[in-house]
This record gives C-alpha cells, structure tokens and sequence, in this order.
C-alpha cells in the first residue's frame, strides 16, 4: 500500500505539527507521522513539549508556586489561611488533564486543516518514501520530506536509571510523593525548574553543577543575582561539583563527587539526571541515504532547514541552535511557506530564552559578556523592579531588567530580565529587537501605569542616562 502526499512530517511535536499545519494551510496535501502514545496506548501529539516538557512542567511550576504563596505571602496581602495541606493526587491530575486537553486540541487542528494523521514511527526510506512502524505499518511517498523528531533526555552511565528513583526529567514531573531530599545532577534550565517545583512542595533539594559558573548563557549580573535568589529561597546549588558516581541503596541514592575540596557523597531519597538532552536521530532515516549528520548527531542544515538530500528539510531539536519549542515552531512555519513559493527566514538573533522559576529569568540578544568578547563597543541601562510601583503593590520587586544598545547607532542589541512575569514582558523586548529598534526608541514609546512593563522603559530610557524614577547616568 503506497499513499502519496505532498509534504510528509516525520514528529508531531511543536515543530513537525505546525509545519504540518502550515503546510495543510497552504494548499498542500500533508501528512504527519509520530509515535507518541499516552497511558492508553492512544496517540498523543505535541511530542516531549506537551508530553512530558514545556506544558506539565510549567503546569507544576503554577500549581507550586500557588502552594507557596498560601504557605507564606497571602498573609501580606492581609489573607489568612490555616491548615493548608498539599493533595499531590490532585496536582498531578491537573497536570495531566492539561496535556490530555491540548493533545487533544492538536488533533482537532489536524481535523480542521485536513492533515492526515498516521500514529506510529516513521523512517526516511529512497525516493522519498516513508514507512509508518505502528499497529499497521504503511508505506508513503511525498514530494518533500521534513524531519521534526525532537530530542530525549541524555542519560549518563554514572548515574545509570532505575525505576522512580534515579530518574530523567520525564520521571521527575511524574512523582507520587513529595520526596524529602532530592538531588538533581544539572544546574540548567530543567534542573532548575525541576528543582523549583519539589523544593516548593516541600523537598530538601540539592544541586550539583559540573561547571564554575552558573548559567554561563545568561547575562552574568543577572545571573549572579538569579543564583542568589534561588539559594536565599532554599535551594543548594553547588557549583564545581562533577559527579562520578550514583548508587541505590537502600532504597536511597548515594551520589559521590568531586569539588575543589576533594571527594563528595550525598545521600538522597531521589535523583534527577538533568545533564542536556540529545537529538532523536538515531534510526530516523535509512544510513544508505547518506543523511548528514555532525560529530553530535544533529542533521546539517542550511539557514533554510534544507538537508544535504533533494526535498528534505529538518527542524527543531534535530538541527543546530537552541533547543526551544518557539524556535522548532517557527523553523516549520519558514519550511511550509518556502515550499509555497514565499521567501520567509527565521532571525536567529531574535530567539528569546526563559527559565521559568521564580524570579523567572528572561532575554533576547547579545549578553554583556558576548558584547565585551566581541570587543562591540554598548550602552547598557537597567531599572529595577524595587522601583516599579506595580511590582510594589504586587509585593514582588526582586530583578531587574536591562537594555543593551550598539554605542554607535543606539540599536538594541540584547535585553535581560530577571523577575515576575519576565516570560511574558520579554516578548516587547523580541518584538523591539525584531524591528530593528534602537533604545531611543523604546524610550519615547508610551507604556500603561501603573504596569511591570514599564520598567522596560525606564532601562531603555536609562541607556541614554534619563530614567526619570531611579537616579541614572550614561555609562
């Protein structure tokens, strides 16, 4: 049996359904393959983002911090309550009916869009042929191939996984009981919203970090005062500490490491491997095609996505860049609408990050430490949140935020933040950044009061030493 379409996606996570859906949008005859399944044995769309990544790990993130408020800050807000209790059941169930609710809404879009849906897992065969492996295997064939199989967890053999209690990060947002000490190899993104999450709940939460530094990728000042942050909220992050061993004993983990000072162990009732994540390769496309792959594994890729085989493309996790589901999503949109004949392109200089603990930390651009390395001579303004009358009357003024701008033609070269709400007010800053702005321009933009965005306007104001509610100079 040989079905022909014209765009066939290989994954069904943020970046293979919307080039499916995009491509369905413009005329093309498009169908998807992936092999999520849930607890069911059903299929489940949106691959490791709204699975077991993006979506129930910020559901968590709400449902704790929620939890922690009640516990400490609602009595500021002249609101008492007594006798809270934690139904981790029911936190999890929430969770869980948030991924069910929006793979489910995938599968209405395909509907909608006419993408024919084949749930299994699909393999690059010669003349553009893929076979589906599932209840039912199916042979198609398309004019134009695009590979979106995302990425896993890394696992390390160090720390080797066992049932729930050395575990990856799809374990970690999967635990029944609040664990009282948990340890997490990895100070990155996931580990630390993972960390967040169970620390809130109630978990003496560990981390070893391999390197000296701490999240190297973000703006240094902003991350100094984001490591301060976590640790004055409870957790112990220790830097330099490259762990060479984890063993279950006892039905508890013994770690050993290695810091400045010699030979480390801890000892905890869980362990969170949360070292990176590798791309989903491996197997994706018969090896006699000649594929190219790097020294890593991710496909080679032009700034168009294009592979070095006719008519295939490959996006997201599998390619190079940041391993963010805004960034796959936005990689299918630009396949889809070249394939229709539009010139569209991705600026890779405009990808936002955000870690979502509390205070989140946020930024677009060039950090102050790439600029420096670069030898770009900049303009830098900040406004803190302590100075935001909205952030006051919110009772949340940690962070700041801060604008970079080219000293010669005051163009935005990178904005950094560290606060509540920052995964929401960065997108100004891309949007400003995407546009081409210069910080004179943020700066005689009109923003809402009382608003946390106004604090963008005063860093950007402050580039040019005029912040009107701090005292600020031109550097």
């Amino acid at each position: 049996m040989s079905d022909q379409f014209d765009v066939i996606v290989i994954g069904g996570g943020p970046a293979g359904y919307v080039a499916a859906i995009r491509c369905a949008q413009l005329g093309m005859q498009t169908a998807c393959v992936d092999a999520w399944s849930d607890s069911k044995g059903q299929a489940s769309l949106g691959g490791t983002c709204l699975n077991v990544g993006c979506i129930p790990s910020k559901a968590l993130l709400e449902s704790s911090a929620w939890y922690e408020k009640a516990q400490h800050d609602f009595s500021q807000h002249g609101i008492e309550v007594k006798n809270i209790k934690l139904n981790l059941a029911a936190m999890q169930a929430r969770k869980d009916q948030v991924v069910s609710d929006l793979t489910q809404g995938i599968k209405a879009l395909f509907a909608a869009n006419k993408v024919t849906f084949h749930h299994g897992t699909g393999k690059l065969l010669a003349n553009k042929q893929v076979e589906v492996i599932g209840k039912k295997n199916t042979l198609l064939t398309a004019k134009h191939i695009i590979l979106a199989t995302g990425s896993s967890p890394v696992n390390i053999p160090i720390a080797p996984l066992t049932d729930d209690v050395i575990v990856d990060s799809t374990g970690a947002l999967a635990f029944t009981a609040v664990p009282k000490s948990l340890g997490i190899i990895g100070a990155g993104v996931i580990g630390l919203e993972l960390g967040s999450v169970w620390r809130r709940l109630g978990a003496q939460v560990t981390v070893l970090e391999a390197m000296d530094s701490f999240l190297p990728m973000a703006d240094a000042q902003l991350a100094k005062e984001a490591l301060r942050q976590y640790i004055k909220q409870g957790l112990d992050i220790r830097l330099g500490a490259k762990v060479d061993g984890a063993k279950v004993k006892s039905n508890k983990v013994e770690v050993s490491y290695q810091d400045a000072k010699g030979a480390q162990s801890l000892k905890v009732d869980k362990l969170v491997v949360a070292v990176g994540r590798r791309p989903n390769t491996r197997d994706m496309a018969d090896p006699a095609l000649g594929l190219a792959l790097d020294e890593r594994g991710f496909v080679q890729v032009d700034d168009y996505c294009k592979t070095n085989l006719a008519d295939v493309y490959a996006i997201g996790d599998i390619v190079r860049g940041p391993m963010l589901a805004h960034k796959g999503s936005e990689e299918g949109m630009m396949v889809a609408e070249r394939l229709a004949g539009q010139q569209t392109r991705v600026d890779y200089e405009t990808v936002p990050s955000v870690i979502y603990t509390e205070p989140e930390l946020a930024w677009v651009g060039m950090t102050e430490q790439n600029l420096q390395q670069a030898g770009i001579a900049y303009n830098s303004g900040s406004f803190p949140f302590a100075a935001s009358g909205r952030a006051r009357a919110a009772g949340d003024t940690t962070g700041m935020i801060k604008v970079l701008a080219d000293a010669k033609t005051d163009r935005i070269l990178g904005i950094h933040m560290l606060g509540a709400h920052c995964s929401e007010l960065i997108a100004q800053g891309v949007i400003a950044k995407s546009l081409q702005a210069s910080s004179e321009d943020l700066a005689l933009t009109m923003f809402a009061h009382p608003s946390l965005s106004e604090a963008l306007h005063e860093a950007a104001l402050a580039v040019g030493g005029h912040a009107i509610h701090i005292a600020s100079r031109k550097r």
